[in-house]
């Protein structure tokens, strides 16, 4: 018999706790229960949907055969219109925008431009696995900060401090923060972009949820906060626009030229070799950045009652606690137990059919326990749901008495 192909070591550290957990949901789902799925944030699987002028927009590309290859940074059309809206975000000294196969894509192709083997990025814990998945892939050194549940899930300023090292050379922002829902505030921003500029690093400010914010908050574009910043804002269609499945992304490269311009090159080397993103969906980004925006008002009209509904009932679960999320459509909820949160999760889904997913998957401070929530559902799903985590954690907790947290 010959012998197993082996798979290469940069795959060994991959995983992706989102998708990761619906293995274990699929095998209770064939018991025949009831699922509730708290897991995914995908707006069209609820009661969401794109603004009708960005389908119609992409439609009518297709009909007129806009069905070849775009070029490789994306049409001029789309360009134009991902530059103004960087100057309503009040970024100035922008130096290239490319158009790319979702969000996911622009921060692949950006890392892998940058980073070398052995070298860091500081990347934000909690936060969006996909950015550990490609450290893995890039056989990154982990160097993950921390962000301060006591302090809104704010990035921790001085932790931050503590891990830049001679290579370290970037530091990854998501704002609003997925899984927490935190939105930054001005005042720490100002301290990263200090920081970016006395050590030379490249900041990557992941920004797709910018225009689902809450209670009338305002979001601020670090980028905008100093022009010499090296910075690449992404951005996208999938959460704002309601189309995930659509695929469509950017990055906002702006900051001092002189700085950029071989990174810049890199970059594009690589958007050169990949040919382009999706042709005809990237005539519906003009229209959704210039066009109506009601679609947001009534998102956000439904989203505020689930985001609140979420945080009154799971903060009303004795040994859950739930910081109140200001963007994004997530929550991350503390259990106050010993026991690993992934054998929680896990138990919970088996007993109640509740997938969620455990906060071992973004990465947290040592020694806590959390879950991510999405509140995309609605509020007869997710009274449901959170009344069968409160019913199952206490029973949960009965069960392991000497792992409740003192």
């Amino acid at each position: 018999m010959p012998n197993k192909i082996t798979p290469a070591v940069r795959t060994n550290n991959i995983t992706y706790a989102v998708r990761d957990i619906v293995v274990l949901a699929n095998q209770v789902a064939k018991s025949g229960k009831e699922m509730l799925y708290l897991n995914i944030g995908d707006p069209n699987l609820f009661d969401f949907e794109p603004p009708r002028h960005l389908v119609d927009a992409t439609y009518k590309a297709m009909l007129e055969n806009k069905n070849g290859y775009a070029p490789s940074s994306g049409i001029k059309e789309a360009i134009d219109a991902i530059e103004r809206e960087a100057e309503r975000k009040g970024i100035t000294n922008v130096h290239d925008i490319f158009v790319t196969t979702g969000a996911s894509e622009a921060i692949d192709i950006c890392l892998t431009a940058l980073v070398n083997d052995g070298e860091n990025v500081l990347t934000p814990t909690p936060g969006y696995p996909l950015y550990t998945a490609i450290a893995s892939k890039l056989q990154m050194m982990e160097n993950p900060y921390y962000l301060n549940e006591e302090n809104g899930w704010l990035p921790d300023i001085e932790d931050i401090k503590s891990k830049i090292n001679y290579k370290t050379r970037a530091i990854i922002l998501i704002n609003p923060n997925n899984p927490t829902g935190s939105l930054y505030t001005e005042e720490n921003l100002r301290q990263i972009v200090e920081l970016a500029l006395e050590h030379n690093l490249v900041i990557f400010a992941d920004e797709i949820y910018d225009k689902l914010l809450f209670d009338g908050k305002k979001h601020i574009s670090i980028a905008s906060l100093n022009k010499d910043v090296s910075c690449i804002t992404f951005g996208g269609l999938s959460k704002n626009y309601m189309v995930p499945g659509f695929r469509i992304g950017w990055g906002i490269v702006s900051g001092r030229k002189e700085v950029l311009a071989d990174y810049i090159e890199a970059i594009n080397k690589i958007l050169r070799a990949r040919l382009s993103a999706n042709h005809p969906e990237q005539y519906g980004i003009k229209p959704s950045l210039e066009g109506s925006q009601e679609h947001l008002v009534i998102a956000m009209q439904k989203l505020t009652r689930r985001r609140d509904l979420t945080v009154e009932m799971l903060n009303s679960i004795p040994g859950i606690s739930c910081v109140k999320p200001e963007g994004a459509f997530y929550a991350f909820p503390r259990l106050h137990m010993k026991q690993p949160d992934s054998h929680f999760v896990a138990e919970l889904i088996k007993e109640t059919g509740v997938v969620v997913v455990p906060g071992s998957g973004f990465g947290q401070v040592p020694g806590t326990q959390h879950f991510r929530v999405v509140f995309l559902p609605n509020e007869q799903i997710l009274e449901k749901a959170y009344k069968a985590i409160g019913d199952f954690y206490q029973k949960y907790l009965e069960k392991y008495p000497d792992l409740i947290e003192v």
